[in-house]
């Protein structure tokens, strides 16, 4: 018997065995690529991810010294993408697309392999309906990607416990540090590896090879850690988590721990052992790496749910296990009905359409770039000035330059590139006074009603220059951005 635990009997393979099989990996992509364009939106950390690619190749290296090199792989990979399929919003999320299905089809193998192919097939289902899941898989950023890799290396990881070579052990290290190069937070999962090896007390010399496996990754995605460590100002706008996102967190953690419970419940010679090996892989991958980002934050806030998209794959393989057992308790009943599971089946889905809907509107992101830039087209007028209040707002103009083109920034000493950073560097405080001043009118883009106001010298400046010397036009409102046009009084 291997650390899992034997297989459970596959029998005959049917015609069909192979579709469905496929049929999770299909559903994902089919959901990702339906509304991929948001309504031809755009929110500001997949604006960072566009302009930043669409810099040149030493152009990004220059940047990553200065910000975002935990970023940096994905930056180069969607550089060489864009010079190839063109720039558009589908080229933008269409790789996390494809890693989400590609994810979606590793949750029914790694399911399959464990406990049974209708297992898989049920895990692989609900992993693609997973509301997060279904956000991150049509996001411009490296969550998606980052996910299916350490999905990937699970995998990887069963089949060489269960049958260890070098060559399956070395595949496995290859993986995660290509997931730690990506996001170094993926390294979370090796440790929810680690505690799966330990919870039933294998050899010495299987914790060894483990370790040389482990070993690798740790070593190669140091230095790029270290670096983003040094950047760590970066991520200063993270906070406690929200009574929501403990919610979320709590639900999350308590359906897996009730599949489990459920799944591993006694059901015949096969299936008590087939449900243990799932829920020694799953369990710590779904609670360990949330559990260590939650510590942390008692120090540093550092939660964000996408850090650790990842543990949706751990859920998935939950519910699919929990879901194969209520099959089969359906299926041993004496008199079985199938009304009560259909409607269940289709009160989930009518459940899960209002936020599956809403994923594919601007409403469902912090922001909508798009929209404010062209707030900003129908107000601005040429020779008329803009401020970025505060400076880092300079984003949402960085993927739209033709609707800022005419106005001068106000603020700006050093252009993004030039400063080898995301927004750029600003003028003194003074000097911005001087120079807004000299402006008739001024486009303001700022924060929503309600956030907080830098103290900075600059940006106080910004605020009391508007209030004492200008009047407010107009004003629109966006997603997560307010547009203000300015002018001297009488001169609107």
């Amino acid at each position: 018997m291997g650390l899992f635990g034997p297989y459970p009997k596959q029998g005959a393979e049917r015609p069909g065995r192979y579709l469905y099989r496929w049929a999770p990996a299909l559903l994902a992509l089919l959901m990702g690529l339906w509304g991929i364009r948001r309504e031809n939106s755009m929110w500001r950390d997949e604006s960072v991810t566009y302009q930043v690619s669409h810099r040149t190749l030493p152009e990004i290296w220059n940047l990553l010294g200065n910000a975002d090199a935990v970023h940096g792989l994905y930056y180069f990979f969607m550089h060489a993408l864009f010079a190839v399929g063109g720039g558009g919003l589908p080229a933008l999320r269409l790789p996390s697309v494809l890693a989400t299905a590609a994810a979606a089809a590793v949750v029914t193998a790694t399911g399959t392999r464990l406990a049974g192919p209708r297992a898989g097939l049920l895990g692989g289902v609900a992993f693609a309906l997973i509301p997060a899941v279904q956000m991150y898989a049509q996001e411009g950023r490296s969550y998606a990607m980052v996910c299916a890799l350490v999905a990937l290396a699970t995998h990887l990881f069963v089949v060489a416990v269960e049958n260890p070579t070098r060559r399956r052990w070395a595949a496995y290290a290859l993986t995660f540090t290509l997931a730690g190069w990506l996001h170094e937070l993926a390294l979370l999962a090796l440790a929810s590896h680690g505690l799966t090896l330990c919870i039933p007390g294998p050899g010495r010399r299987m914790l060894r090879s483990w370790a040389w496996a482990a070993a690798l990754p740790v070593v190669a995605v140091a230095p790029a850690a270290l670096l983003s460590a040094r950047q760590s100002a970066q991520v200063s706008w993270i906070g406690w988590p929200r009574p929501g996102e403990w919610l979320m967190i709590a639900f999350a953690v308590l359906l897996g721990v009730a599949c489990a419970a459920y799944g591993t419940r006694r059901g015949g010679p096969e299936r008590h052992p087939a449900a243990l090996r799932l829920v020694r892989l799953a369990l710590p991958l779904l609670i360990l790496p949330t559990a260590a980002l939650l510590l942390v934050s008692l120090h540093r806030p550092m939660y964000v749910d996408r850090y650790v998209l990842y543990s949706q794959f751990a859920l998935a393989l939950l519910i699919g296990l929990g879901a194969d057992r209520l099959w089969d308790a359906a299926a041993r009943a004496a008199r079985p009905r199938p009304v009560p599971f259909v409607a269940a089946a289709v009160g989930l889905v009518l459940a899960l359409l209002p936020v599956t809907l809403r994923m594919r509107t601007p409403d469902s992101r912090k922001d909508d770039v798009t929209a404010i830039a062209a707030h900003v087209r129908d107000m601005g007028s040429a020779g008329a000035g803009v401020l970025f209040m505060p400076s880092r707002r300079r984003e949402w103009a960085l993927s739209y330059p033709d609707d800022f083109r005419g106005l001068t920034d106000l603020a700006l000493a050093r252009s993004p590139v030039a400063d080898n950073s995301l927004e750029g560097s600003e003028a003194s405080a003074a000097t911005i006074r001087e120079r807004m001043r000299a402006f008739g009118r001024i486009v303001a883009l700022s924060d929503p009603p309600g956030q907080p106001e830098d103290v900075f010298p600059g940006e106080a400046v910004k605020r009391d220059v508007l209030r004492e010397d200008f009047v407010v036009c107009r004003r629109a409102r966006a997603k997560g951005g307010l547009v203000t046009l300015y002018a001297w009084p009488g001169r609107c």
